[in-house]
């Protein structure tokens, strides 16, 4: 699957522990009524954000997550690719 929208905020990559890291991505989607989503990246994949910007319009890769704990349940966005104009551009 995949979204679209304008980048609102990039997160700092966080170590959860000494072999998981993850980083959010949040945008805004350009419908009627926009939408705010928080886009998690993790392990190899949080460098994929280093070179985008606030502001930016990026097409987001995604897979849905679904889990349950203790009876109840959880989903959350996984993103995987991001395709936008500074993505494209060769590293300086």
């Amino acid at each position: 699957m995949e979204v679209q929208g304008t980048i609102k905020v990039i997160q700092d990559t966080e170590a959860v522990s000494d072999k998981f890291q993850k980083r959010l991505l949040v945008i805004e989607t350009a419908e009627k009524y926009p939408q705010q989503l928080p886009i998690e990246f993790v392990q190899d994949a949080v460098s994929k954000l280093d070179n985008l910007a606030e502001g930016e319009e990026v097409t987001v890769h995604i897979n849905l997550r679904g889990r349950e704990y203790n009876g109840r349940y959880y989903s959350s966005i996984q993103g995987w690719k991001v395709e936008g104009t500074e993505t494209e551009k060769p590293p300086f």
